[in-house]
């Protein structure tokens, strides 16, 4: 079997185990317990691993919870983060699930514990709250204990059963590609609340590409809406670990999808050390200004959501939005985001963030805040996308790319909106590797293409009221058929004869039978 296949293979056995034994739980309701489940086996494995040290004389599952020593713990601690007794792994409570009537409060328990074992250590915020969305006593599962006891046994009896191979292995990945695509179909089929917190992967891909664009190293990369982390990841994903220096760094605001997002990091086998992911408002209470600037922000925020604006007389003196002179409507807190990575930015970096469409020509304060941004030389490209890419909407978004350090004065507009730019799947339409190819060439070579990018100087777009929408620049190639005039009026003179000659014999005929 081709990784390919088992990937698939995979991924099939994952969705059957939602939607067999979810039940009259709702779907979308129902993710958390697969998604948590998985990740429950995914630490208990990775945790054995590291205490057996690839001894195939130990193991650690077998051990009594009596040999453990306070030195091992706090060491263990330290390295991973957090402890898991052996009484406590996955594999040990999978294989009694169906015969203890105790289970659901048992895993209570050891994620309590799991959770606890981190206090007072640097992990204790990356690890505290991790399961707080996985309540095995949620009447979701059921209205008696018997009732949640079938479910979760169910559940936990299913994802024993994925074929992940030994953990030293190559299940790393596995692990990962399974909760994103868990996380991707859940999105899928909960239509806006679950596109909120998911970018599809070769979006993110393309993201992560254009913020990290010849750059050999970045001190850092940073996500300020990170949902549920899928932007860092392909950060991760498609460029070398020593790459990124000191880790992934990225705020949320929805606590379900905080959890979603620090679980991700572990299940792409990120150490607690590396990714500091917090969760706040990223607009009125921002974290890591310490840890600025960033050489890579990647983000899709949300599209046009109300925020306070000028209704705090004091975020007109925030140093994030003080220099554009202006704030963000308070119905349409898309430019306040972007302002923020600005700030966030450091002067040989990138950010590339998704933009809802209509911020690029609106006038008022958004206008002001464009005008802000090209005078100053910060717009390197905006690009715009296909329709229907995203969960929860078929709008065809932008992406604008942020840079400090632009040698000309121009902007770049690339227009991937056609045909030609992606694929048509079911319900969605797809960016496949060799579009990102495509538009990535350009990027980078800022090449003029016909019907495709345009460089344009700085003052033809002040001329233009600094609309920076790139169907203003980039023409679309008519694909309408040319029509001779002159030969069709001809066609039809030729036919009015052959019409009329049809007509005088039509009239003979009728003129001889009548007579």
């Amino acid at each position: 079997m081709t990784s390919i296949q088992q990937r698939a293979e995979l991924q099939r056995q994952i969705w059957q185990i939602a939607n067999e034994v979810r039940g009259s739980v709702d779907g979308w309701d129902f993710k958390q317990y697969v998604l948590g489940t998985l990740f429950y086996r995914f630490i208990s494995e990775n945790f054995a691993s590291y205490i057996e040290g690839g001894d195939e004389s130990v193991n650690y599952a077998a051990l009594s919870d009596d040999v453990i020593t306070a030195e091992i713990k706090d060491d263990a601690i330290k390295t991973k983060g957090y402890f898991i007794y052996p009484s406590q792994l996955f594999v040990n409570i999978a294989a009694n699930a169906n015969k203890n009537d105790s289970l659901n409060t048992d895993l209570a328990n050891i994620f309590y514990d799991i959770e606890s074992s981190a206090s007072g250590y640097p992990s204790e915020l990356d690890i505290k709250g991790l399961f707080a969305d996985f309540d095995t006593t949620s009447n979701r599962l059921g209205n008696t204990v018997t009732e949640k006891n079938i479910r979760l046994a169910a559940v936990l009896k299913g994802v024993a059963g994925l074929g992940f191979g030994k953990f030293h292995e190559n299940q790393i990945d596995l692990f990962g590609d399974a909760y994103e695509f868990l996380i991707s179909n859940y999105a899928a089929n909960a239509g806006k609340s679950g596109g909120e917190f998911f970018t599809p992967q070769n979006v993110s891909k393309l993201i992560a590409q254009l913020a990290m664009h010849k750059q050999k190293t970045v001190n850092k990369i940073y996500d300020p809406a990170a949902g549920s982390g899928s932007l860092l990841l392909q950060a991760k994903k498609h460029f070398d670990a020593h790459i990124i220096e000191e880790g992934f760094f990225g705020q949320e605001i929805n606590h379900t999808t905080y959890n979603l997002a620090r679980m991700n990091m572990f299940l792409h086998n990120i150490n607690y050390d590396k990714f500091n992911i917090a969760l706040g408002n990223t607009l009125l209470d921002p974290h890591f200004g310490d840890e600025k600037p960033f050489d890579a922000i990647v983000s899709n925020p949300p599209y046009s959501v109300n925020w306070i604006g000028s209704d705090d007389p004091t975020l007109i003196n925030d140093e994030r939005f003080a220099p554009a002179g202006v704030l963000a409507p308070k119905s349409k807190a898309d430019f306040a985001f972007v302002l923020h990575a600005l700030s966030y930015l450091s002067s040989k970096g990138r950010a590339a963030i998704v933009c809802f469409p209509g911020i690029f020509y609106r006038g008022g304060a958004e206008q002001k805040i464009r005008k802000y941004l090209v005078d100053n030389n910060y717009v390197e490209t905006v690009i715009a996308l296909a329709p229907n890419l995203f969960f929860g909407t078929s709008i065809a978004v932008n992406i604008l790319v942020l840079s400090k350090h632009k040698t000309d004065n121009k902007i770049q507009f690339i227009d991937a909106s056609t045909s030609n730019y992606y694929r048509k799947e079911t319900k969605n339409n797809v960016l496949t590797d060799r579009h990102i190819e495509q538009i990535m060439e350009t990027f980078d070579n800022k090449d003029d293409v016909p019907y495709f990018a345009l460089s344009v100087e700085h003052d033809l777009i002040s001329a233009n009221a600094y609309n920076l929408s790139v169907s203003s620049y980039v023409v679309p190639e008519d694909t309408r058929e040319v029509i001779d005039i002159a030969k069709l009026n001809a066609e039809l003179k030729n036919t009015v004869v052959k019409i009329d000659h049809l007509r005088a014999e039509i009239n003979t005929l009728i003129a001889e039978i009548e007579a």
